[in-house]
């Protein structure tokens, strides 16, 4: 038995809430909601679930990421289910952390009457083990005191819409839904709960040093249904191994610099959103959170986003961890090869985890929503729309890997060589670009730059690597795309490079700064220290920056098609920080970065936005946004020395 005791990492600094005088078993912050940041995330390389600080478990899909809800009381506090695990009096406090260098997720609760402390991980035995079993477990140890607990189980399947039937077999519940059984083994009995005896409870005590023990899992219906009961040995056993895993893996890390914790914390993270039968990397494991309280941008996260493609890759490779990078290659390489060219070209914006591109988007207007924030959108348009950077973004990816990885085959160059002549001739194209507006296509900057990086980079590859190549039409092409965006990118009013280009005739239109531009000298476009983009750094920190927060444009000006408000995006908040680093002023990208730590949730971790109060808002925790803070921090650690 394991007792965590306090937090040793600063990554894991406890959280620590004062609940009020209400805060009995069954009265819930917020009409049932907790803050989006209020969660932790815990995970099997398969699927994940967001554990609360108050020990609730909002937010599961199982077997895999993007399967309907078991729990998704995230999205409806009333209709969408929950695991909950409450004390049986008035909670003074609550805690929350990471057991070291893990993704074993300890939240305690301090009452008057002792000390409870939830363990919750899904075992993780062994990398790729063909024979993996997947478990939800979770272990109520009393730390002091005498406890008197409740696990109140009230799944709804397939987001609330599919009903089930509750059996139980002493020390096991089984929930049997349309196309799938959820079985939950304990050490203590069960009885019907719930408005129709379909919920599961169990209430008990534990004296200091004793430990209670829950394991959920899934299967089809027909399939061999799991023992009644499991032994304080074999939790024991799942833990230590689970522990064993998460360690060995961080200990492959190379990066050792002065932001170790959320570094490492991030890696950890990004690990979770892997899926490791595929290699994919999903760009958040939840669906519908808004990016503003009660507002209608609510979108489904749960896919792999071929902007993340580069991101990823020097993420990965630059903290070790070759074969993630691998990997999440291969899984890009299979993709390609499934291109065909439809109205958006050989690549799609966004894939399923198994590579696939049809995801139509539906509503769920039986959910009310996060706080009423509806609608509740599964699947997601954006798949078909045409992002002519996300061309660039590939093909820097697999620049990456032919550099600092193995290279790539005959095969994968052939197929890329097929993509490239298809952005040859569209590249001059109007589209929606990186930041998915639903207004419709405009000449978008970022765009022009990334059409440039790809042919740039798959230039620089047959060079290195002597493959067939028609460099003469290839870097005249290259050349055209630079001359247009200096000429008709840039706005002489503002002194900066702006969102949309100019007409030809140089009519401008609306003077938007964009954020993603601040990515023009990672990608190598412009040097740092050219005073164009000096410039536009300078123009961006005054019209987009509020403190350390950074919007990504401002949308009354950009009118980009979508109602409601939005929060500042924490991955533009890092590349600001690189922008500040890379153009040498690294103490203000010091003081820049240790301010975006801060609004990092209790874990370490980002959802996509941060209100401009500090609340988190939008899908949690968010890829990209961890990508980019190991990106920001592994360069202003190089250029500090």
């Amino acid at each position: 038995m394991h007792d965590t005791g306090p937090p040793d990492r600063p990554g894991s600094t406890p959280r620590e809430e004062a609940d009020t005088p209400s805060s009995e078993p069954g009265a819930e912050p917020a009409a049932g909601y907790l803050p989006i940041g209020e969660h932790g995330i815990i995970g099997d390389l398969r699927t994940a679930a967001l554990v609360g600080t108050d020990g609730r478990i909002d937010w599961f899909c199982a077997p895999r990421f993007d399967s309907p809800s078991l729990f998704g009381g995230l999205l409806d506090a009333e209709k969408g289910g929950s695991w909950r695990l409450d004390p049986l009096c008035r909670v003074a406090s609550r805690q929350q952390f990471y057991f070291p260098d893990t993704n074993i997720l300890v939240t305690r609760m301090l009452t008057e009457d002792g000390i409870v402390e939830v363990q919750d991980f899904m075992p993780v035995l062994r990398p790729r083990d063909p024979g993996h079993q997947q478990r939800l477990v979770r272990r109520v140890v009393a730390v002091r005191g005498e406890m008197r607990m409740r696990s109140l189980v009230a799944p709804r399947m397939d987001y609330g819409r599919a009903p089930h039937e509750l059996s139980l077999h002493g020390h096991l519940a089984e929930f049997t839904g349309e196309g799938l059984v959820v079985s939950v083994r304990s050490d203590r009995p069960w009885k019907e709960a719930g408005p129709d005896g379909t919920d599961a409870e169990a209430t008990f005590a534990l004296q200091e040093g004793e430990s209670a023990l829950f394991v959920l899992e899934t299967r089809e219906p027909g399939g061999a249904r799991p023992p009644e009961e499991i032994t304080p040995d074999g939790a024991e056993h799942l833990f230590r191994a689970t522990v064993a895993f998460w360690r060995n893996w961080l200990a492959r890390s190379t990066y050792t610099g002065r932001w170790r914790e959320m570094v490492h914390r991030s890696a950890l993270t990004l690990k979770l959103l892997t899926h490791e039968p595929t290699g994919a990397l999903i760009a958040a494991p939840t669906l519908g959170l808004p990016e503003e309280q009660g507002g209608v941008r609510n979108w489904d996260y749960r896919y792999v986003w071929i902007r993340d493609a580069a991101f990823s890759l020097y993420a990965l490779l630059r903290l070790g961890f070759t074969d993630e990078a691998e990997a999440f290659f291969d899984w890009l390489a299979r993709s390609v090869r499934r291109c065909d060219d439809g109205r958006t070209g050989p690549l799609h914006v966004l894939y399923s985890i198994d590579g696939h591109s049809d995801l139509p988007e539906e509503e769920l207007p039986h959910l009310e929503g996060y706080r009423g924030a509806s609608p509740v959108r599964v699947g997601n348009r954006a798949s078909q729309q045409l992002q002519l950077d996300v061309y660039g973004e590939l093909f820097d990816s697999v620049y990456l890997f032919n550099k600092y990885g193995d290279g790539i085959s005959w095969d994968t160059w052939s197929d890329l060589v097929g993509v490239l002549d298809w952005l040859l001739d569209h590249w001059d194209s109007a589209d929606e670009s990186i930041w998915e507006a639903r207004s419709g296509p405009h000449r978008h900057t970022y765009s022009r730059v990334m059409c440039w990086v790809a042919v740039e980079r798959m230039v620089r590859i047959a060079r290195q690597r002597g493959l067939p190549a028609d460099l003469v039409r290839w870097t005249s092409v290259r050349d055209t795309i630079y001359r247009q965006v200096m000429a008709q990118g840039w706005n002489d009013r503002l002194g900066s490079f702006v969102q949309r280009l100019a007409d030809e005739d140089g009519e401008q239109p609306p003077e938007i700064l964009d954020a993603a531009l601040l990515l023009m000298p990672m990608v190598k476009f412009v040097s740092p220290r050219d005073e164009m983009f000096r410039s536009t750094l300078r123009a961006i920190s005054k019209g987009l920056v509020a403190d350390s927060l950074v919007f990504r444009y401002d949308a009354s000006v950009a009118g980009d098609g979508l109602d409601g408000t939005e929060g500042t995006f924490s991955l533009c908040s890092f590349w600001w920080v690189e922008a500040l680093t890379r153009t040498g002023r690294t103490e203000d990208a010091r003081l820049a970065l240790e301010k975006t730590f801060s609004f990092a949730n209790h874990l370490g971790q980002y959802a996509e936005q941060v209100g401009v109060t500090g609340e988190h808002l939008g899908n949690f925790p968010q890829a990209l946004t961890h990508l980019a803070l190991i990106s920001a921090a592994v360069n202003l650690d190089r250029a500090m020395g």
